[in-house]
């Protein structure tokens, strides 16, 4: 089996890079111009720079391809649409028509967002009913969904949309953002932080997206990957600024942070500013978002293989090395 990964030199990317290596299979990276490939390199994966915004840049990459995990696009909790949807929807686009008829599967890394955050999402299923929430960044994975759904059904192409809950791990931005929120001012909690943080490691994660794109039931399917911890928002932040000496400080109402970030974001983004508070923070904070994880445990046979105190653990190491 040959497997392509665009967003590779990413977060999630390199995990995935590393363990599809690790089970044999032969992988080839998409990455930006520029962009740091040496430890890519180092495992002896083919690369490929290009833009996925320019298909004339990345021409036939999917010939002799087998499956595709489609990672890369915009993933921060600010910016303007025209940036959302031209690194999410339209690269998307760009990459299934390059897939046609050349690979057999497609993987999309979606997000729970693409439900609608605002609302809480405990026990959310994957045939649920979804919904726009006027997030950019929610409303775009949404979208892309339905675009590549279309696909499997229109084209020669079998996909699969994969929904991670909140990745955590070495390098995620609900690590680097959470610490350096503690280095530049104080982190607060949203309503007390009272809310299952619905998270998952990345190597959980990289597991369950490599079953749902290798399993032949796992064709034309939507899967949520969600660790069973137990673990609210306010015991995660206090864990993870206790590694740097760092606590919490103070709380603010899950409706006071929505519609607060609503009126930043007008204000900053235009002004290319990342705003004190988004939308996008205070839907995943502020919110139980516990979405139902069984058609992964029963389909897939997924489950959590790396334990809470074990995620912290090598999360911490990292962090040693990071932070002076």
């Amino acid at each position: 089996m040959r497997a392509l990964v665009t967003g590779a030199p990413g977060f999630i990317g390199s995990f995935l890079c590393k363990e599809l290596i690790n089970r044999g299979i032969d992988v080839s990276a998409l990455a930006l111009p520029g962009e740091d490939v040496s430890e890519l390199k180092a495992q002896g994966i083919e690369i490929h720079f290009g833009d996925l915004r320019e298909p004339s840049s990345f021409k036939g990459i999917c010939d002799n391809i087998d499956v595709v995990f489609h990672l890369a696009g915009r993933v921060t909790d600010w910016g303007a649409a025209h940036d959302f949807y031209g690194s999410i929807f339209d690269t998307t686009k760009n990459l299934l028509d390059e897939s046609d008829r050349k690979a057999s599967r497609f993987v999309y890394i979606s997000s729970i967002a693409a439900c609608g955050l605002g609302k809480h999402l405990k026990g959310q299923r994957e045939e649920d009913p979804v919904f726009k929430s006027g997030v950019t960044y929610n409303d775009a994975k949404l979208d892309t969904e339905i675009l590549v759904r279309r696909c499997h059904e229109e084209k020669n192409l079998a996909c699969t949309v994969v929904r991670p809950a909140n990745v955590i791990g070495p390098n995620s931005v609900w690590v680097k953002d959470v610490i350096e929120r503690y280095q530049k001012l104080f982190v607060p909690l949203i309503d007390h932080g009272d809310h299952s943080a619905s998270l998952i490691y990345v190597e959980n994660l990289v597991h369950g997206i490599i079953l749902a794109g290798t399993l032949e039931i796992g064709k034309g399917k939507t899967y949520h990957f969600r660790d069973d911890w137990e673990v609210t928002w306010k015991e995660y932040v206090t864990d993870l600024g206790a590694m740097i000496g760092k606590r919490p400080m103070g709380s603010v109402p899950f409706p006071l942070a929505w519609y607060g970030g609503l009126i930043l974001e007008k204000v900053f983004t235009p002004l290319n500013i990342r705003p004190p508070i988004t939308r996008l923070a205070a839907g995943v904070m502020g919110r139980n978002n516990d979405v139902d994880t069984t058609k992964a445990r029963t389909e897939l046979g997924w489950k959590t293989l790396i334990s809470y105190e074990e995620a912290m653990s090598r999360i911490n190491t990292w962090l040693r090395t990071v932070v002076a």
